[in-house]
């Protein structure tokens, strides 16, 4: 294990934090997780570290990244050069990446914004966010039918990056029931070691 000076500004609850968290976990690098409420984003000390106030940031000593993704390479090239999270052929990054932008676009804006809705009010239009969520739900579940993870033939940054929505999307009002092969996928990345689990959020009472 290496001694850093790693520190993870966000939300136990966020799903863009999350897969930051299992990474970090699964690399068995420690870190000190700072908690950044909406105050403490909006605050000129959070706007120095990202000014889109947006979480996670990740401090490694002087260096300052923003973006899930970005911070998923960075810490797969910084500190597990050559392993199988990020591979080194162009076939199998281009495989990842595939996954990382599926993960800022389809799943951003299915799974995910139909969950920020249900828990915390988030603007969406639900019929939109629906037929999005299930057009990718059924996607991935037809991909995984033949394969055990997203992007190789072992987890890589593509399922720590789709992973947590995609858990929780039940909490949108997703069901995965239809999808099989897709929550086998979820059995398997919660086997890995190291996995830590995305806190539940219960749903508002109904009124």
């Amino acid at each position: 294990m290496q001694t850093t000076s790693l520190i993870l500004h966000g939300l136990t609850v966020s799903g863009h934090v999350h897969r930051v968290e299992l990474l970090l976990r699964m690399l068995d690098l420690p870190f000190t997780f700072v908690p950044a409420p909406a105050e403490v984003r909006d605050s000129t000390a959070f706007r120095a570290l990202n000014p889109l106030g947006q979480i996670p940031v990740l401090q490694d000593g002087e260096l300052v990244i923003n973006d899930s993704n970005a911070i998923l390479v960075y810490l797969a090239k910084r500190y597990a050069p050559g392993s199988d999270w990020l591979p080194e052929d162009a076939a199998g990054a281009a495989a990842v990446q595939r996954w990382l932008s599926i993960a800022a676009g389809e799943l951003a804006f299915g799974p995910a914004k139909a969950r920020a809705n249900a828990l915390w009010n988030v603007p969406a239009d639900l019929v939109q966010t629906s037929a999005v969520a299930q057009r990718l739900l059924a996607f991935m579940d037809q991909h995984l039918t033949g394969h055990s993870f997203l992007a190789a033939g072992h987890a890589t940054l593509a399922d720590l990056a789709c992973y947590s929505y995609v858990a929780h999307a039940p909490e949108g009002g997703i069901s995965l029931a239809p999808y099989p092969a897709l929550r086998a996928w979820l059995a398997r990345i919660e086997a890995l070691p190291g996995f830590v689990p995305l806190p539940d959020s219960p749903l508002p009472a109904a009124a």
